[in-house]
């Protein structure tokens, strides 16, 4: 509990047996009330070490169903549970589960309803190893969609954020992609139903075992990060309807 609101840590696995341990050993107990790991049809053993590690609630695919499919699953199952605090953490510890208080706090003392860790924040995305072309991509796809959506974020691409109840509930997300435009389908339904987003310096690592997709992935991702953000802004102003959504509330 964090001042009387239920804190659950969603992990959207796939492949992280390797790096499960270690993330689920640095997740803060003394705030954290619950974890909820949802398997994407993993081929190793993933729900085993979860298991081993007594993680009670384990949900897990029986197909593959992408990154967005994966998260739709862990928030339906912390919205279950009566979170108040929904936090996505990577199990791959590419982002370091030490800031999960930090960003607990800034939603339970009603400062932000949405929080962020940005890998661009404070410079250390190129340090911790993030590919030079991701890293430019990064930027100029973050430069678009601030210049379209109206906003002034540091990056759109992180997948460390955490939620106040009240925006998952605001937001349509299976209405969402279940790959990975999800992450920025979802942002534009925030903006859309006017909550703020705060961020926070995260530290990032790349090593072998940390989940990444490749050039092709990345190519397709991007051009789809550019359909949400173009779409947004002629919703934005007027021309068309937001379709994820409908009328803003």
């Amino acid at each position: 509990m964090y001042l009387g609101q239920k804190v659950v840590v969603v992990l959207p696995a796939y492949r992280a047996a390797q790096t499960l341990q270690k993330t689920y050993a640095e997740i803060p107990f003394d705030v954290v009330d619950e974890v909820v790991l949802v398997d994407d049809k993993s081929p190793d053993n993933t729900v085993e070490v979860a298991r081993g590690l007594g993680i009670k609630h384990i949900v897990i695919h029986e197909q593959n169903k992408g990154y967005g499919g994966n998260q739709k699953s862990c928030y339906d199952k912390a919205k279950e549970l009566g979170a108040d605090i929904v936090v996505m953490l990577h199990p791959d510890y590419q982002y370091t589960p030490k800031l999960l208080l930090s960003m607990i706090a800034l939603i339970g003392n009603d400062l932000y309803p949405v929080v962020f860790g940005s890998r661009i924040l404070g410079g250390g995305a190129l340090r911790g190893g993030m590919p030079k072309y991701k890293y430019v991509a990064n930027r100029l796809l973050t430069l678009t969609q601030n210049i379209l959506m109206g906003e002034k974020l540091s990056e759109y691409h992180t997948g460390y954020r955490a939620f106040h109840r009240k925006v998952l509930d605001a937001c349509e997300y299976h209405n969402c992609s279940d790959d990975f435009v999800f992450d920025n389908q979802m942002i534009g339904q925030i903006f859309w139903n006017n909550f703020e987003i705060a961020e926070i310096t995260c530290p990032t690592k790349y090593f072998d075992e940390a989940s990444s997709i490749n050039f092709g992935r990345s190519v397709t991702y991007g051009l789809g990060v550019l359909r949400v953000s173009w779409r947004y802004f002629l919703a934005r102003i007027g021309l068309l309807g937001w379709p994820l959504l409908g009328t803003r509330k």
